[in-house]
């Protein structure tokens, strides 16, 4: 039985303090209130930030290499799904077709997006996956919700409410849950995303 699809946004970025070089992309389901938190490599974050702004750089980077050979040779991509999720590891594919026949190519989670989003091509997670990694936002007052960064806001930033080096093993769950509906409440989804993976390796 094909596994139920769930379309997604990118709802923010913003840079890593405690992992040198990382960034942290937030997508989101729609319409719905989960979150999920992805941690990915400068070089994709700005390829990502560089396509939402429409910033064009002097010289084609490597996904607008991409494009560019796959338009050049007659090729679309028609969607992007976030595929699986193994021992804290999300993988991509990239749907591509030329027409004729429909191709998956697989891919990092970063790279497809950067990719999807020249595009303009479609995102999609599976029910599985947000079920077990995505963090529910249980505010819902309009308020909150008017504080998500939309894309054509999203510009890489560095967040203040960073915390690095913590050891999140020597935590009771209880008091991972705790930690973990504070970091949510505060929208800092890096640290979300540790203490989520943390408290999925015990179950």
């Amino acid at each position: 039985m094909a596994q139920k699809k769930i379309k997604l946004e990118i709802l923010g970025l913003s840079s890593s303090q405690s992992q040198t070089g990382s960034f942290a992309l937030v997508l989101g389901e729609t319409p719905g209130n989960r979150r999920l938190p992805i941690i990915i490599g400068m070089f994709e974050a700005q390829a990502i930030a560089i396509e939402i702004e429409k910033i064009m750089p002097n010289r084609p980077m490597t996904h607008d290499l991409f494009k560019s050979f796959a338009s050049n040779f007659h090729f679309r991509v028609e969607e992007i799904i976030i595929s699986d999720l193994k021992e804290g590891v999300f993988f991509a594919k990239i749907v591509c077709n030329d027409g004729l026949k429909k191709i998956d190519i697989d891919a990092r989670p970063s790279d497809a997006i950067a990719i999807g989003l020249r595009f303009d091509s479609p995102m999609y997670t599976y029910e599985s996956i947000l079920a077990e990694a995505g963090i529910v936002l249980t505010d819902q007052d309009e308020e909150e919700k008017e504080k998500v960064v939309k894309p054509e806001k999203t510009k890489i930033k560095k967040e203040p409410i960073k915390r690095s080096g913590e050891d999140f093993k020597t935590f009771s769950t209880d008091k991972l849950r705790d930690l973990l509906k504070e970091a949510i409440d505060k929208e800092d989804y890096e640290r979300a995303a540790k203490i989520r993976d943390e408290l999925g390796k015990r179950n």
